[in-house]
Order: structure tokens, then sequence, then C-alpha cells
């Protein structure tokens, strides 16, 4: 299956790393529904960036399990292959 990363630039305002994590379990709650696995997350509070690594079908079936789980869309998302 296709792995993708999404990379969403700014968090809202006052969004912390907890409610990160909040999101990403909404998201798993979802998935299935999609054909989705969202693998991993990383957040940067700093700059208010979050990345998520997520196996599906297609770009747009992670999009629909972020819009339906938490509404909290991606600004881009970028095909990947794996490395070793």
């Amino acid at each position: 299956m296709p792995l993708f990363m999404d990379i969403h630039e700014q968090l809202p305002d006052g969004a912390s790393a907890a409610d990160v994590a909040a999101a990403h379990k909404a998201d798993l709650a979802t998935q299935d529904q999609y054909g989705v696995n969202y693998k991993s997350y990383w957040v940067d509070e700093v700059n208010g960036t979050v990345f998520c690594l997520v196996e599906a079908p297609d770009a747009e079936a992670a999009i629909r399990v972020h819009r339906e789980a938490h509404g909290l869309l991606a600004d881009r998302v970028f095909e990947v292959i794996e490395g070793n």
C-alpha cells in the first residue's frame, strides 16, 4: 500500500502535543473505515508543525480520515518511499 507523509504547517492557536495525541487517537478510531493505517506522527511545538506518516490506498483516503476524525486537515500530502 502507498505510504504518505502529511504536513500540518500551523497548529491552531493554543494547541499542544497532547491535543495532537488526542487527534491521532481519533484517526486510529476512524482509519479502518477507509482502509488507512496511521503509523506515526511527530510534533514540533515550537514551530506549530505536525507530520503524520500513513499507509493509505491514496492521499484522499488519508485526508478523509483526518476530516472525519477531527477536522484538522493537512496543508500538504506527499507520497514517500520508505528507506532501509
